[in-house]
C-alpha cells in the first residue's frame, strides 16, 4: 500500500478533503505532530508521499520554535531525493526556504475567500481546475518563487501564491484542502488573529457556504491530477 506522511501543526489544519481522495487511490494516511514528534528521527524518504500542512507560525521561526530547524531538513533531504512533497500554506513556505527562497511577512493578512490569478504555467499545470475559483486564503507571510521553480498562481494582495519546482514538488500558499463543513474549527482555532485583524467570523462563515461546493470539487481534480503526475513520474523507466 502506498503511504502519505501529513505534517500538521495544529490539529484542525489537516488533510481535509484532500483525505478522501487520497484513501481513494489506495493510499495509507498517517500524521505526525511536528511539535511533538521526533522530526530528525523520521526517514524522510520512506512515505511515498510528503504532505507540509498550514499552521500559524512562520517558516522562519526556528529559534522561537526549534522544531522548524529538523522539519526543513527533511524536507530538504526529501527534495534532495526527487521524492514527492506537497505544501500547504507554511508548509510551501518551509519548501520555498528548503529550496533556497525567502519568506517574509506580506505586510498585511490575506483572509477570506478569493479566486487566484493563474499564470500561463499555472494555466497548463493541474491548479487550471481552480480557474476562477475562490480558494480559501489564510496567511500573513509570502515566499518568494524558489530559483529554477514555475510562478503558478497569485493574487492581488500576494503575488506569489503557488509554485511547481520539477514535476514531484508543489507549494500551495492558500488552502485548497479546508473542509468548509468544518470551517468552525478555523474560526475558534484562529479567533485571535481574526480578532487582531479585524475579520468577522461571520463573513467567513457565509463565504464557506457560498463557496465550499466548488473549492471541494475543483481540489479533488488539482489532487487527482497531480497525482496523476506524480505517480507518472515516479514509474518511468530510468
Amino acid at each position: 500500500m502506498k503511504s502519505v506522511l501529513a505534517i500538521r501543526h495544529v490539529h484542525f489544519e489537516d488533510l481535509g478533503t484532500l483525505e478522501g481522495v487520497l484513501a481513494s487511490r489506495g493510499f495509507h494516511i498517517e500524521y505526525v505532530d511536528a511539535t511533538t514528534a521526533k522530526l530528525a528521527a523520521l526517514d524522510p524518504l520512506a512515505p511515498d508521499l510528503l504532505v507540509v500542512l498550514g499552521g500559524p507560525i512562520g517558516a522562519y521561526d526556528e529559534t522561537i520554535y526549534p522544531f522548524v530547524d529538523d522539519e526543513l531538513k527533511l524536507i530538504s533531504a526529501r527534495l534532495a531525493a526527487g521524492k514527492p512533497v506537497l505544501g500547504i500554506c507554511l508548509g510551501a513556505q518551509l519548501i520555498a526556504r528548503a529550496l533556497g527562497a525567502k519568506v517574509y511577512p506580506l505586510g498585511v493578512k490575506e483572509i477570506g475567500f478569493g479566486p487566484l490569478s493563474l499564470s500561463d504555467a499555472g494555466l497548463a499545470s493541474p491548479l487550471a481546475a481552480l480557474n476562477g475559483v475562490s480558494v480559501l486564503h489564510w496567511h500573513g507571510d509570502q515566499f518568494d518563487i524558489p530559483a529554477g521553480a514555475a510562478h503558478l498562481a497569485g493574487t492581488r494582495i500576494g503575488a506569489n501564491q503557488a509554485f511547481a519546482h520539477g514535476p514531484n514538488t508543489l507549494g500551495l500558499q492558500f488552502h485548497l484542502e479546508a473542509d468548509t463543513a468544518r470551517i468552525e474549527q478555523w474560526l475558534v482555532g484562529h479567533a485571535a488573529e481574526l480578532g487582531q485583524a479585524g475579520i468577522d467570523p461571520r463573513v467567513l462563515r457565509k463565504q464557506a457556504l457560498q463557496y465550499g461546493p466548488a473549492l471541494s470539487k475543483a481540489a479533488r481534480e488539482v489532487a487527482e491530477r497531480w497525482l496523476d503526475t506524480v505517480i507518472s513520474e515516479q514509474t518511468s523507466p530510468a
